[in-house]
């Protein structure tokens, strides 16, 4: 059996190598030199990490398609849907595909049009949603939980949950990704993994913020669990269960990224605490930090919805306007939260 991976980033090469305890792994990669890297030196030469013999990597999406009928979507929200288009043409009924991206597609809706606040729920999709509108494959799951690429890449023990609504995706993908470093969960709630991926990384950068500004833990503390609720608020107004909000792929996933420096989402906001411009940051950053565009869709998208997330406000404030952020935080600390937990 041959795994197809698509994206040769940080977290698409960690799952690769994860793969290639279990099975024939091919990498697709856009880049000609680091495929020629792969296959020669065994290395993958951004990260300078040595890849499995059993992994091999192509340029060639085609390629992926008509050799493996396992795959793992792993490039950024923006780049999925005309990834999927360029994969689509290939794909068959019995492919299955298991994504790994954290964050939101806009459909038919530029930027600008996202920056003017024109947006609906119909104008968001999960990368499943994308997956079933851009290709005839059906059985479709996601990667969600506490998952920082540099540690599984260091051989670190982790878990993940697989959302699927069927159960032989959840099978498959538990038979090619378990290993002693790496448990697998499996979830019907693949709405709700996706939603707490993404919306977990606009929490990591506060989480981040407070750390730049030495704040301490107990209010970092205070904003992953206010932040929690946010998420849960979100996903209900998705019509998805609190439930997955509450397990690895919520609870576990938001306190790995919104605590470690390995953390994109996390680092971002460290920096920006530090006094460091969002321009400067994203410029000199390199990978994506997917909760900062994430953060501009859920702002607008609660504005939309009428949902009270003063933490996602707050946040959009000081990320693209410049927000005094000590202000944000006196403001969030007089905020008049009047129950505890109002989910259950």
């Amino acid at each position: 059996m041959q795994v197809g991976v698509i994206g040769s980033g940080s977290f698409g090469t960690a799952v690769a190598n994860l793969l290639s305890f279990n099975t024939n792994v091919l990498l697709f990669s856009r880049k000609e030199a680091l495929v020629e890297s792969i296959n020669r030196e065994h290395r993958h030469p951004v990260f300078n990490l040595k890849m499995s013999e059993r992994v091999r990597a192509t340029g060639n999406i085609r390629e992926v398609a008509e050799s493996c009928s396992l795959i793992f979507p792993i490039v950024t929200s923006q780049g999925f849907r005309p990834m999927m288009q360029s994969l689509s043409p290939f794909l068959k009924p019995y492919h299955i595909l298991i994504h790994g991206t954290k964050g939101f597609d806009l459909k038919n809706l530029s930027e600008e049009e996202l920056r003017q606040g024109k947006i609906t729920r119909n104008s968001v999709r999960t990368m499943s949603e994308v997956i079933r509108e851009e290709s005839v494959v059906v059985r479709i799951g996601c990667l969600s939980g506490p998952n920082l690429a540099s540690e599984i890449m260091a051989g670190q023990p982790t878990a993940t949950v697989i959302g699927s609504r069927f159960d032989e995706v959840v099978s498959i993908g538990k038979k090619v990704l378990s290993s002693k470093h790496f448990q697998v969960f499996g979830s019907y709630e693949i709405l709700g993994a996706e939603l707490a991926g993404a919306l977990k990384n606009i929490i990591a950068i506060g989480s981040g913020i407070l750390g730049g500004m030495d704040m301490g833990k107990n209010i970092q503390a205070l904003l992953i669990n206010r932040g929690l609720m946010e998420m849960i608020y979100f996903g209900k107004a998705f019509g998805a269960s609190p439930k997955p909000f509450v397990g690895t792929a919520g609870i576990g996933d938001l306190i790995c990224t919104a605590t470690s420096m390995s953390s994109r989402n996390y680092t971002f906001g460290y920096r920006l605490g530090k006094g460091e411009t969002t321009a400067d940051i994203l410029a000199s950053m390199p990978e994506i930090a997917e909760g900062v565009r994430t953060l501009k869709i859920a702002k607008h998208l609660a504005d939309h919805l009428k949902l009270h997330v003063p933490i996602t406000q707050m946040l959009y404030r000081a990320v693209h306007e410049g927000y005094d952020m000590k202000l944000a935080i006196e403001y969030l600390m007089r905020y008049p939260y009047y129950v505890d937990v109002d989910f259950i």
